[in-house]
């Protein structure tokens, strides 16, 4: 007998190609994993049962690319931005990913968990379930290791599961300056060895990027990255291309993220090895990029799309995952199913976690978001509005 039953429900199951509707559904779940989702007539006896009153379920939600954890604001740059300063020239000029740098340096792990908790709880709110949170601003082995340890903290302190990265390859550190080679080596050779040891990060991430690091860099990231049985994934082809795409297949990376300017043999090799194209219109949006990633190209490749926040204090400062689908639905021109595939089963993909969430089966843990809503195409179409019944997480 099941623990609890949702019925009376509409499903987006997300299984199979498209949405995976279910009209007059349910939802089973024991022990917090789902055993049965399907058409109400098949529905097993329950201790509890749930009447949805005809509402939609989805999978909880995922926010797949995420920098949740930091410490300041860059309020300043926004306003510089309007100006006409573009983004590489204020991160040359000590802005950028440095500036937030300094901040979470002098934040205490306490601070940083406090200062991230509103931006968690308004993604929570949403029907997010499961959220990846890189470290990257800390720059130097005791602060990468504070931001992922506050990361972890928040999965502890909210009913949300957490995947970690590390992103120690994001800048290049003041003390490092004029040597990046120099960086990359305490890189590998310091900060991921004690980042391992101790279990902080699920996964590894590098910005390959001219403001960032060199493809031959990243590789020495991947490489160590290897050595510790750790994934990989890169931020890639954000603002010129470097071919970090196809590096990153090669390496068998779970996700390229970002991708405007991704070139057709950047799209074959992450179609030959199943590396899931996560897109981010909350940066495209906030940076006023005119670029767009090539869509077309990844879907006749039949490249995975996932869609994230990428909430930062820089250049994506966001924290509604609502918002992202119409970002990617109006200036992506992804389709309805695309938009709500891309923060559910290909996030999933995006976080190695395909196994476990992203759809409405059996086997699966029961992480659903109920809607008031009458078609999917609701939470797409709207803008600033909420149609969350109840968030679901292990069934409870």
């Amino acid at each position: 007998m099941a623990d609890r039953l949702w019925t009376n429900a509409r499903l987006a199951t997300m299984a199979g190609a498209g949405l995976g509707v279910v009209e007059d559904g349910a939802i089973a779940c024991a022990g917090g994993v789902i055993t049965y989702a399907g058409p109400a007539a098949g529905a097993p006896a329950a201790r509890e049962t749930i009447d949805c009153a005809g509402r939609w379920i989805t999978p909880g939600l995922i926010d797949c690319h995420t920098h949740l954890i930091h410490a300041g604001d860059r309020a300043h740059e926004f306003e510089l931005r309007l100006a006409g300063a573009s983004y590489e020239e204020i991160a040359r000029a000590g802005g950028g990913i440095v500036s937030t740098m300094r901040a979470t340096r002098a934040a205490s792990e306490e601070e940083l968990v406090a200062a991230a908790l509103p931006r968690l709880d308004a993604l929570l709110a949403e029907g997010v379930t499961t959220i990846e949170i890189k470290s990257g601003y800390g720059l130097e082995p005791e602060s990468e290791a504070r931001m992922l340890r506050a990361a972890r903290r928040l999965g502890e302190t909210r009913d949300v599961a957490v995947a970690t990265t590390f992103l120690g390859a994001h800048a290049l550190p003041p003390e490092y300056a004029g040597d990046p080679d120099g960086y990359i080596a305490e890189v590998c050779d310091e900060m991921l060895p004690a980042i391992a040891r101790e279990g902080l990060a699920d996964a590894v991430d590098a910005f390959c990027e001219g403001i960032g690091f060199t493809p031959a860099q990243t590789e020495r990231v991947f490489a160590a990255a290897a050595r510790f049985a750790l994934p990989v994934k890169l931020h890639a082809e954000q603002l010129s291309n470097l071919h970090g795409a196809a590096l990153a297949a090669r390496h068998g990376a779970l996700s390229a993220d970002h991708l405007e300017h991704l070139d057709a043999a950047g799209v074959a090799a992450m179609a030959a090895t199943g590396t899931v194209a996560t897109l981010l219109p909350g940066a495209y949006y906030f940076t006023r990029e005119t670029k767009l990633p090539p869509i077309a190209a990844l879907r006749a490749a039949g490249v995975p799309i996932a869609l994230a926040t990428d909430s930062n204090p820089g250049t994506s400062p966001l924290t509604s995952i609502l918002l992202v689908l119409n970002m990617a639905a109006t200036l992506f021109r992804l389709t309805v199913d695309e938009a709500l595939r891309g923060v559910t089963v290909n996030a999933a993909r995006a976080l190695g976690r395909a196994g476990t969430i992203g759809t409405l089966e059996p086997g699966k843990h029961c992480d659903l978001a109920i809607w008031d809503i009458r078609r999917p195409a609701e939470l797409v179409y709207r803008i600033g509005f909420n149609p969350l019944h109840t968030r679901i997480r292990r069934g409870k």
